[in-house]
């Protein structure tokens, strides 16, 4: 697999990954699957144990993101953000072949084609070697939907969303209450705690600020998506 260290959020199916080093944390995103989801290897570089968010699909693919050779990092975990099936097609080719624990929360845990090695609620933490992500829950686009935070303690905060936040608006949901549950728990868990220069990954598609997206949030709640 190519990788592209000029890292924009944008990536292409089928094309390299693109690859960015925070302050304590690599960051390999990915396009995988013919609905373009975006799978993100997280890995620290001082044990080079990583972490792998959504193992959506291709496992072939995904496993030359994680490497084969001697300096390629330990997969230790696999979360899966929520229990929709674009997100989890190659989790368990993906946990077989590396061993590694897989993540998920408990009200999304049912639909997941292996049960989770563990489950966590808001406020968990979860070790990618010597560096630590919250679990934030984010109840609407399904009821077990998760984001990770990432607080880099050298620069600005980053976040994992899955579907529940994109670029343009937060993610689909089916009943009045669902959206209403979303948008709360968005503005509130995201918005409301973390500053404008947060990066956030979303499940599909490009990154985005929060900043770029906090003028928004009342057009969408008008629009009701």
């Amino acid at each position: 697999m190519d990788f592209l260290d000029d890292y924009t959020g944008h990536v292409e199916p089928g094309g390299p990954a693109a690859r960015r080093t925070l302050g304590t944390l690599e960051v390999t995103k990915v396009s995988v699957g013919p609905m373009d989801n975006n799978a993100y290897l997280l890995t620290c570089p001082a044990t080079r144990e990583a972490l792998l968010v959504d193992a959506a699909n291709d496992p072939d693919r995904l496993s030359d993101l994680i490497g084969s050779g001697p300096d390629r990092p330990t997969l230790r975990t696999i979360v899966t953000t929520h229990q929709h099936g674009d997100h989890w097609q190659a989790l368990g080719a993906i946990a077989g072949k590396f061993g590694a624990e897989t993540i998920a929360h408990n009200d999304d845990a049912g639909p997941l084609p292996i049960p989770p090695d563990r489950l966590v609620i808001n406020g968990d933490k979860i070790a990618v070697g010597e560096v630590e992500l919250e679990v934030i829950h984010l109840r609407g686009h399904t009821p077990g939907s998760i984001a990770l935070l990432y607080r880099d303690p050298e620069g600005t905060p980053h976040l994992w969303t899955g579907d529940s936040l994109f670029p343009g608006g937060v993610g689909k949901t089916t009943l009045p209450e669902d959206f209403e549950s979303l948008i709360n728990d968005v503005e509130h868990r995201l918005f409301d705690t973390l500053p404008d220069d947060t990066w956030f990954y979303p499940g599909h598609g490009d990154d985005g600020t929060l900043g770029n997206e906090r003028p928004k949030l009342h057009m969408w709640r008008e629009r009701g998506w």
